[in-house]
C-alpha cells in the first residue's frame, strides 16, 4: 500500500497497520515499517499519531466502526444488544492480530464511543436506569471482549499449537483414571465436540436471558 505524494492521512495509516499486523503479526507494527510500506519518511507518521500506542488505539477503533457499518437499532432491545455483541466479535475475528493488541484497550474514540451509546439505549428501553446500565454495560461489554481476544489469540497460535490444543481433549483428558477423574471421564467425548461458535452462542443466550430476567416488566412486555 502506497500512498499518494501528499495524501498521507490517519486512515491511510490506520489501513496499513491492519495489513502489516495480518502479514507479519504483532512485529510488523512499526514507524519504520509502516513507513517503508506507504514510501514515506516514518517521521511523517508522527504528524497524525504521536506515539504507537496511540496509534494502537485508532487501530482498534477502526475495527468498531467497521463492526457498526449498515447498523440499526432493532425494535427489540435485546435483540440490539445481541446484533451489536456479534458484529464487535466479528469485527474482532477478521484482524485477530489488531483484537490481541486492541482488546484490552479503551479506545474513546467515535466507534466505541458509538457502542457504549447504542448497548445504553438499549438498556434504557429494557427499563434499567442508568447507574444499573452502566453495570450491565460492562458485564455485557467485557464478555463480549473476553470472547473476542481469547477465539483471537488462539487464531494467530501456529497451526501445530492450535491442532494439539484441540486435540488435547480427544487424547490427554480422553485418556485420564477415570477413577480419579469421574466427572472428567463422563464429559471427554462431549468436551472433544465444542466448537467455539456454539459456546460463544450459548454464553450469549445465557447473559442476555438473565438480562432479560433483571428487566421491569412493562419492557419485557414490549419485546
Amino acid at each position: 500500500m502506497r500512498a499518494p505524494r501528499n495524501s498521507l492521512s490517519p486512515e491511510l495509516i490506520v489501513a496499513a497497520s491492519l495489513d502489516a499486523l495480518e502479514r507479519d503479526g504483532v512485529k510488523g507494527l512499526s514507524f519504520r515499517k509502516l513507513g517503508a510500506a506507504l514510501n514515506v519518511d516514518p517521521t511523517a507518521l508522527y504528524r497524525h499519531f504521536r506515539n504507537k500506542d496511540e496509534l494502537i488505539l485508532a487501530v482498534t477503533d477502526s475495527l468498531m466502526v467497521s463492526a457498526l457499518d449498515d447498523f440499526e437499532p432493532d425494535d427489540d432491545w435485546l435483540g440490539t444488544i445481541r446484533d451489536l455483541m456479534h458484529r464487535g466479535r466479528r469485527a474482532y475475528l477478521s484482524h485477530p492480530h489488531a483484537a490481541v493488541l486492541g482488546v484490552t484497550r479503551v479506545t474513546r474514540r467515535p466507534g466505541e464511543i458509538r457502542i457504549v451509546e447504542e448497548i445504553l439505549a438499549a438498556l434504557s428501553r429494557g427499563g434499567f436506569d442508568p447507574e444499573e446500565a452502566a453495570r450491565l454495560y460492562r458485564v455485557i461489554d467485557d464478555l463480549n471482549l473476553a470472547f473476542a481476544g481469547l477465539d483471537a489469540a488462539f487464531r494467530i497460535l501456529p497451526s501445530e499449537e492450535q491442532a494439539k490444543d484441540t486435540a488435547a481433549w480427544s487424547n490427554e483428558y480422553a485418556a485420564l483414571d477415570a477413577e480419579r477423574f469421574p466427572f472428567i471421564a463422563k464429559a471427554a467425548p462431549m468436551l472433544a465436540t465444542i466448537q467455539e461458535d456454539p459456546t460463544y452462542e450459548l454464553a450469549v443466550d445465557l447473559l442476555l436471558e438473565s438480562v432479560a430476567r433483571r428487566a421491569v416488566p412493562d419492557a419485557e412486555a414490549k419485546r
